[in-house]
C-alpha cells in the first residue's frame, strides 16, 4: 500500500472508543481490545453512584475507587493498580493480540453503597490517538501545519502496526488451519486402518466359525 493510500486511511481512522456500563458493588467488568505490539493505550474513566432517593446517578464519593487490571494475550499482567473514582490509566502493549481490560470497585460493603449500582464512563484511546497533541505542540513549539503533519505520520505508523498485526493473525490462522487439516488427515488414515483391521478380524472369525460348524 502506497503512502497516499495510508494517508487517506489515517484521515478516515476513528479516534477513540467511548462507552458506559453499570456494575454492582462487587462485580467485575472486562473488555477485550485488539492491540498491535508496541502501542500506547490510554483509558479515561469516571464513576457515578445510583441515588435511591433521587433516582438518579450522582458523582461517586471520594472514598470509592476503581481497580484496573490489564492482561496481555499470554495472560501476563501488564497493569494492576488502584485508582480513584475518576482517573486515567496508561499502558504499552508488548505482545500483539487481544488484551483483557478489567475494572471493579474497591468497595468493602460500605453502608452507603451496599446493594447499589455504579455507572462507569470509559473512553479508550489506542495508538496515535492516545497522544496529547496540544501538549506536544506547546512543548516542541510546532506550527499548526507541523502539528498536522506529526499527527498524520503518527496515524500512518499506527496503520502500519495494525497491518503488521493483521498479517500476524493471518499467519496464526494459516498455521492453525494446516495443523487442523493434518490432524483430520491422520484421523482419516487411522479410521481406514481400523476398518481394514476390523474387516480382516471379522473374516477370520467367520472362517473359524464355519470351520467349527464343518460348513467349509
Amino acid at each position: 500500500m502506497g503512502l497516499p493510500a495510508l494517508l487517506l486511511l489515517a484521515l478516515c481512522a476513528a479516534g477513540a472508543r467511548g462507552l458506559y456500563f453499570h456494575i454492582g458493588e462487587t462485580e467485575k467488568r472486562c473488555f477485550i481490545e485488539e492491540i498491535p505490539d508496541e502501542t500506547m493505550v490510554i483509558g479515561n474513566y469516571r464513576t457515578q453512584m445510583w441515588d435511591k432517593q433521587k433516582e438518579v446517578f450522582l458523582p461517586s464519593t471520594p472514598g470509592l475507587g476503581m481497580h484496573v487490571e490489564v492482561k496481555d494475550p499470554e495472560g501476563k499482567v501488564v497493569l494492576s493498580r488502584q485508582y480513584g473514582s475518576e482517573g486515567r490509566f496508561t499502558f504499552t502493549s508488548h505482545t500483539p493480540g487481544d488484551h483483557q481490560i478489567c475494572l471493579h470497585s474497591n468497595s468493602t460493603k460500605m453502608a452507603l453503597f451496599a446493594g447499589g449500582r455504579l455507572r462507569v464512563h470509559l473512553n479508550i484511546q489506542v495508538g496515535g490517538h492516545a497522544n496529547n497533541y496540544p501538549e506536544i505542540a506547546a512543548k516542541d513549539k510546532l506550527t499548526e501545519l507541523q502539528l498536522r503533519a506529526r499527527q498524520l505520520l503518527d496515524q500512518v505508523e499506527q496503520i502500519q502496526k495494525e497491518q503488521d498485526y493483521q498479517r500476524y493473525r493471518e499467519e496464526r490462522f494459516r498455521l492453525t488451519s494446516e495443523s487442523t487439516n493434518q490432524r483430520v488427515l491422520w484421523w482419516s488414515i487411522a479410521q481406514t486402518i481400523i476398518l481394514i483391521l476390523t474387516g480382516i478380524w471379522q473374516m477370520r472369525h467367520l472362517k473359524s466359525f464355519f470351520e467349527a460348524k464343518k460348513l467349509v
